[in-house]
C-alpha cells in the first residue's frame, strides 16, 4: 500500500464512520521512517474490517428459537400449577423466572385446551350445535389469569426500566465519545492524557447495553477515536505493547469461554452466550499484529462450529416437524374417507364416531409441525371433524323426527288395545289384538327414553286381554276336548288329501293345514304328544310324496315355527334373540369355510393328501349346505 492509497483510506474512514465527530487530520507521508503512524492507519482499517465481519459471523435466526426450559410440569393439575405460579411471581426478577413462568403457562394452557375440546366434543355428541357452544371459564382459569397478570406487570415495568437504562447508557457513551474527541485535541502531557484515556475506556466498558439501532455506529465511532488517540499522542511502544498484550489475554479468555460452549447441552443457551461473547469481543481493543489473525481465526472457527451445531439442531427439528405433518396428513385423509361413507344406521354412526374419536386421540399424541403447516393441517382436520359431526347431527335430527312419529303411532296402538280390554267378543277381539301386534312390529323404534315405557304399556294391555280370555275359557267345560275333536277331524282330511301334479298347489294346501292346526287351541295334556306325533307323521308323509329335500323341509318347518311366534306376547324379544343366534352361527360358519378352503391348498399331490383333500371337500360342502339353510331361515325371520 503506497502513501496515496493510505490517504484515500483515511479520508473514506473519517466522514463515513464518524459523521458527527471532530475531524482529525491524519497526515500520511511517504517517509519510510514513519513506520508507527503507517502501522496505526493499517491497523485501523483492519480493525474496522474485523468489526464488519463480526457483525455477520453469528447467525441471527430468531424464527427458529425454541422455548427451551429446564422445567417439566406435564404431570401437574391446574390447581398445582396456579400454586406454583403464585409462589414464582413473588420474585420480581423477571429474567430469572421467565423460563419457569413460560413452562407453567404452557402446561396450564394445554390442560385448558384439552378440557375445552373434550367439553365441546361431548356437547356435539349430546346433539348440541357447535356454533351455539359457549365455554365458561372456571374459577381456576380466572385465578390463573389474575396471578399471571402480576408477572406481566412486573415484566412491563422491567422492560420499561431496561429501555430507559439503555437510553441513559447511550447518553453516557456519547458523552465519553465527546470526551475522547476533547482528549485527542488536548495539549496535556502524555502521562495525563493516557491516564484519562484508560479511565474513559474503563468507564466505557462498565456502561451496559444501549438501544440495538445505535450499537454499530456507536462502536465504529468509539474504535475510530481510540485509534485516533493512539495516532495523535504517538504512544510509546512499551505502553502500546502492554495494552495490546492485555487485549490479547482478554480475547484468549473469551476464546476459551466460547470453546466451552461446544459442550453446552442447550443449543439455545449456547447461541445466546455466543452472541454475548461477540458483543464483548467488540469491546476489546486491538492485539499485537502478529497475533491478530491467529486469535481471530480461533474465535471465528469456534463460532462457525456452534453455528453449525445450531443449524443441525434446527434441521433435526424441521425433520421431526415434517414427519409430524405427514402423520397428521394421513389422519386427515383417513377421516375424509369416512365422510364419503353412506352411514344409514345408529350402530354405523356409533362405530364411525368411535373411529373419529380414536383418530383424534392419535392426533393429540403427535407433536407439532412447522407453524404455517401446523395451522393449515389443524384447520383441515378440524374442518373434517366439524363436517362429520354436523352430518351426524343432521342424521339424528331426522331420526328423532321419525322416532317421534313412531312413538305417536305406538301410543295410538296402546289406546286401541286398551279399548278392547273389556270386550267379550273373544274371536273378533283376538283377531283385532293380533292385528295391533302385527302393526306394532312393523313400526320402527321410538325415542329411547320412551321405549321401555310405551312397550310395557302395550304389552300390559295385550297380556291383560289374553289373561281375561284365558280365564274366561278356562271355566268353560269341554274347550280342550273340542279342540281335540277339531284336530282329529283335521288329521282325517290330511290323510285323505291326494297329491296334485302342481307342486305349488300342494304346498299351499300343506301350508293351509299347518295354519289351521296352529289356530286350534290346546288339547288335553294326556293326548297332546300322541296327536302331535300323528300330525307330524302325516305331514312328513306328504312331503315324502312330493319329494321335498331335507333343506326345504327344514325351511318350511322353520317358517311354521316363526309364524307361530306371532301369537306370542313376547314374540319381539324371541325374534330378536333368534336373529342374533342365526347371525352368530352364520358368521362362524363362514369363517370355518374360509379356513377349510385355505387349508385345502396346502395338500401335496400324494395318495394320502388326496384322501385328506377329499375329506376336507366333504366338510366344505356340508358347511356350505348348512350355511344355505341358515341364510334361508334368517331371510324368513327378517320377513316377519
Amino acid at each position: 500500500m503506497n502513501a496515496n492509497e493510505r490517504k484515500k483510506i483515511v479520508k473514506l474512514i473519517e466522514p463515513n464512520i464518524l459523521p458527527n465527530a471532530v475531524r482529525i487530520k491524519v497526515t500520511v507521508t511517504e517517509d519510510e521512517n514513519n513506520v508507527e503512524e503507517t502501522q496505526v492507519v493499517e491497523e485501523t482499517v483492519e480493525l474496522i474490517d474485523e468489526l464488519e465481519v463480526l457483525d455477520t459471523v453469528v447467525d441471527d435466526d430468531d424464527d427458529n428459537e425454541d422455548n427451551e426450559t429446564d422445567y417439566d410440569f406435564s404431570e401437574y393439575n391446574k390447581l398445582q400449577l396456579i400454586e406454583i405460579l403464585e409462589e414464582t411471581v413473588q420474585d420480581t426478577d423477571v429474567v430469572k423466572i421467565k423460563n419457569k413462568i413460560t413452562a407453567i403457562k404452557t402446561a396450564f394452557t394445554k390442560i385448558t385446551k384439552e378440557e375445552r375440546e373434550k367439553e365441546m366434543e361431548q356437547f356435539i355428541l349430546d346433539g348440541g350445535d357447535k356454533d351455539s357452544y359457549e365455554y365458561n371459564e372456571d374459577p381456576l382459569e380466572l385465578r390463573f389469569k389474575s396471578v399471571f397478570n402480576i408477572y406481566k406487570e412486573n415484566k412491563a415495568k422491567y422492560n420499561e426500566a431496561l429501555e430507559e437504562q439503555k437510553n441513559i447508557n447511550l447518553q453516557q457513551k456519547n458523552a465519553i465519545l465527546e470526551e475522547l474527541k476533547q482528549l485527542i485535541n488536548s495539549e496535556e502531557t502524555l502521562k495525563k492524557t493516557y491516564d484519562e484515556f484508560r479511565s474513559l475506556q474503563d468507564r466505557w466498558k462498565e456502561i451496559g447495553q444501549v438501544p440495538a439501532g445505535e450499537i454499530t455506529n456507536l462502536w465504529h465511532n468509539y474504535h475510530f477515536l481510540v485509534e485516533k488517540f493512539y495516532d495523535k499522542v504517538k504512544i510509546n511502544r512499551e505502553l502500546r505493547d502492554l495494552d495490546l498484550k492485555k487485549n490479547l489475554e482478554a480475547k484468549i479468555e473469551l476464546c476459551e469461554k466460547t470453546e466451552e460452549l461446544l459442550l453446552e447441552k442447550s443449543v439455545t443457551k449456547a447461541f445466546k452466550l455466543l452472541q454475548k461473547y461477540h458483543d464483548e469481543w467488540k469491546e476489546i481493543g486491538p492485539v499485537p499484529q502478529e497475533k491478530k489473525d491467529e486469535i481471530w481465526e480461533r474465535f471465528k472457527n469456534t463460532t462457525d462450529k456452534i453455528n453449525q451445531i445450531r443449524r443441525e439442531h434446527y434441521s433435526k427439528i424441521q425433520d421431526e416437524q415434517q414427519a409430524n405433518y405427514d402423520a397428521k396428513l394421513a389422519i386427515c385423509e383417513k377421516i375424509e374417507e369416512l365422510l364419503n361413507d353412506n352411514i344409514g344406521s345408529i350402530g354405523a354412526w356409533q362405530k364411525k364416531s368411535n373411529d373419529v374419536n380414536e383418530l383424534f386421540k392419535v392426533w393429540k399424541t403427535i407433536g407439532p409441525a412447522q407453524k404455517k403447516q401446523n395451522d393449515e393441517i389443524w384447520n383441515r382436520f378440524k374442518g373434517s371433524m366439524d363436517t362429520f359431526f354436523s352430518n351426524k347431527k343432521e342424521f339424528f335430527s331426522k331420526l328423532k323426527e321419525q322416532q317421534l312419529e313412531n312413538y305417536n303411532r305406538k301410543l295410538q296402538l296402546c289406546v286401541e288395545a286398551e279399548a278392547v280390554l273389556e270386550s267379550k267378543e273373544w274371536k273378533k277381539s283376538t283377531e283385532y289384538i293380533k292385528k295391533l301386534q302385527e302393526e306394532w312390529k312393523n313400526i320402527g323404534p321410538v325415542p329411547k327414553r320412551h321405549s321401555d315405557k310405551i312397550w310395557k304399556r302395550f304389552r300390559a294391555a295385550c297380556d291383560t286381554f289374553f289373561k281375561n280370555k284365558s280365564e274366561h275359557f278356562s271355566g268353560i267345560k269341554g274347550v280342550e276336548e273340542e279342540n281335540l275333536r277339531l284336530k282329529r277331524e283335521l288329521l282325517e282330511r290330511i290323510q285323505a288329501f291326494e297329491i296334485k301334479k302342481e307342486r305349488s298347489e300342494n304346498m299351499e294346501a300343506i301350508k293351509a293345514f299347518q295354519r289351521e292346526w296352529m289356530a286350534i287351541g290346546y288339547v288335553p295334556m294326556k293326548h297332546k304328544d300322541a296327536i302331535q306325533n300323528e300330525y307330524r307323521k302325516l305331514i312328513d308323509g306328504l312331503f315324502d310324496k312330493m319329494k321335498i329335500s331335507e333343506n326345504e323341509l327344514s325351511t318350511m318347518e322353520y317358517r311354521s315355527m316363526v309364524e307361530g311366534l306371532k301369537e306370542d306376547p313376547e314374540s319381539r324379544d324371541k325374534v330378536r334373540r333368534e336373529r342374533n343366534m342365526l347371525n352368530n352361527r352364520i358368521t362362524k360358519l363362514r369363517e370355518e369355510i374360509t379356513v377349510l378352503e385355505n387349508n385345502i391348498g396346502f395338500f401335496s399331490n400324494s395318495k394320502q393328501s388326496e384322501i385328506m383333500k377329499a375329506e376336507y371337500e366333504k366338510k366344505i360342502n356340508r358347511a356350505k349346505n348348512d350355511l344355505k339353510v341358515l341364510e334361508a331361515k334368517l331371510k324368513i325371520l327378517n320377513e316377519q
